[in-house]
């Protein structure tokens, strides 16, 4: 919600609409619209975002329309900023992260760096348990290795193919 907010003001149902399994962002993330206007209030009430303005409703009430505060910005940039923490979070929240860089202009670079790192160390130990394993969790380990590879591959793509010109 915050980055959304942060590429420019909007109202919940705008925020809904891309979120939704039909809209711009529906393939990586999805969120149901009770839970948008949810989401909008707590943002609202740690002063990350502030209402800015009416608009009028097309069927009801007038809709408001929120913008990120300075404190909102940054805490945005952090969260650009950071990697994710298990590499089961990467098809959801990294590939979020990757799409609002991009639409916000933030170079993705260090933060990938970071993610290689941690999905590195992932690999790392993935290798050393299965050492020790047999049966049907060496199975799934494997399996478990092998994806884990596939996003180290897929970081490292994406860094070689960031465009340098982004900004920070």
């Amino acid at each position: 919600m915050l980055a959304l907010l942060g590429e420019r003001p909007a109202h919940g149902w705008a925020l809904a609409t891309q979120l939704s399994t039909t809209g711009e962002l529906g393939a990586v993330w999805t969120m149901g619209r009770p839970l948008v206007y949810r989401s909008l209030e707590i943002l609202e009430q740690r002063r990350l975002i502030e209402a800015a303005g009416l608009e009028p409703g097309a069927r009801g009430p007038n809709r408001t329309i929120f913008r990120v505060t300075p404190a909102g910005s940054e805490a945005l940039t952090q969260w650009l900023q950071e990697p994710v923490e298990h590499v089961r979070d990467v098809r959801s929240l990294l590939l979020l992260k990757l799409v609002f860089a991009s639409r916000l202009d933030v170079d993705p670079r260090p933060m990938l760096a970071a993610q290689n790192d941690a999905i590195a160390a992932a690999v790392r130990a993935l290798e050393a348990r299965i050492r020790r394993s047999r049966g049907t969790e060496e199975i799934l380990l494997r399996f478990r290795l092998e994806s884990t590879r596939a996003v180290l591959r897929f970081i490292d793509g994406t860094i070689e193919r960031a465009p340098v010109e982004a900004a920070v």
